[in-house]
């Protein structure tokens, strides 16, 4: 039986583009043995807001303050704790379109994640292929075309 655990813990993630490839976060050395990609970006600590969130974030983990341009994706789900497999924790992702300075070397910041191996830039194209996380939301990415308008994609998973 898997325990849903009381709080909802509300995230703000960096959608940064340069021509056709996305940063992400490159995450290894888990107990099974998986690796994946995210999208920067982190927990909101109280009392601050999304964007405060998210340029705290990109700092701590990417090295870079991020120019926010717009929210463009809402979306929420039910993330299994990796120390306790009978429990996950309700996430609502806050996806800002984001841009880094021309000259930005893909790095890791100064305070990486636990898991947090490196910072690439990949080929939207390739999104579906890497072990992006959480996967659904590489079919969103991969399509995007600059001009939509922001969107609650609901659960993804």
């Amino acid at each position: 039986m898997v325990d849903i655990l009381p709080q909802i813990r509300n995230t703000t993630r960096a959608l940064i583009l340069r021509g056709e490839n996305l940063l992400l976060q490159y995450k290894a050395g888990y107990d099974d043995g998986s690796e994946k990609y995210v999208l920067p970006g982190g927990a909101q600590d109280p009392g601050e807001t999304l964007q405060s969130a998210l340029r705290r974030e990109c700092l701590e983990e990417i090295g870079v303050h991020v120019n926010i341009a717009a929210l463009i994706y809402v979306a929420e789900y039910f993330k299994p704790r990796d120390a306790m497999p009978q429990f996950v924790r309700h996430q609502v992702d806050f996806i800002f379109s984001c841009t880094v300075p021309e000259d930005y070397i893909a790095a890791n910041g100064p305070r990486p994640d636990k898991h947090q191996v490196d910072v690439v830039w990949v080929p939207r194209h390739k999104l579906r292929e890497i072990g992006l996380y959480p996967s659904s939301l590489a079919d969103y990415l991969v399509d995007r075309q600059g001009g939509e308008k922001s969107i609650y994609l609901g659960q993804i998973s």
